[in-house]
């Protein structure tokens, strides 16, 4: 059975940090690219950073510079490094496995910049 754990969400204030983490089981985690995507209300589902299994990054305009996706294969995790964040980076954030022609959703985690 697959399962992507996600946790590491919560209330910052703007300009403060979050390192959401993804921990997979039931899959060999190294040969699977990851994602982290998010959706805020009212919108659609969007991409923020990925990670090949190769250690290849890419991210979307807006996080780029503040963002990064680093993954330990070691312990089957990957992770969100969110720094300098904006009230326009709230959302429910989730992670995904993908790349062996089957996609993993892990269940979302809510993140909040407030002041």
């Amino acid at each position: 059975q697959v399962q992507l754990v996600v946790s590491g969400g919560g209330l910052v204030q703007p300009g403060g940090s979050l390192r959401p983490s993804c921990a997979a089981s039931g899959i060999t985690f190294s040969m699977y690219a990851m994602g982290w995507y998010r959706q805020a209300p009212g919108k659609q589902r969007e991409l923020v950073a990925t990670i090949t299994r190769g250690g290849s990054t890419n991210h979307a305009d807006s996080v780029k510079g503040r963002f990064t996706i680093p993954r330990e294969n070691a312990k089957n995790t990957v992770y969100l490094q969110m720094n300098s964040l904006k009230p326009e980076d709230t959302a429910v954030y989730y992670c995904k496995a993908f790349g062996l022609g089957t996609d993993y959703w892990g269940q979302g985690t809510q993140v909040t910049v407030s002041s």
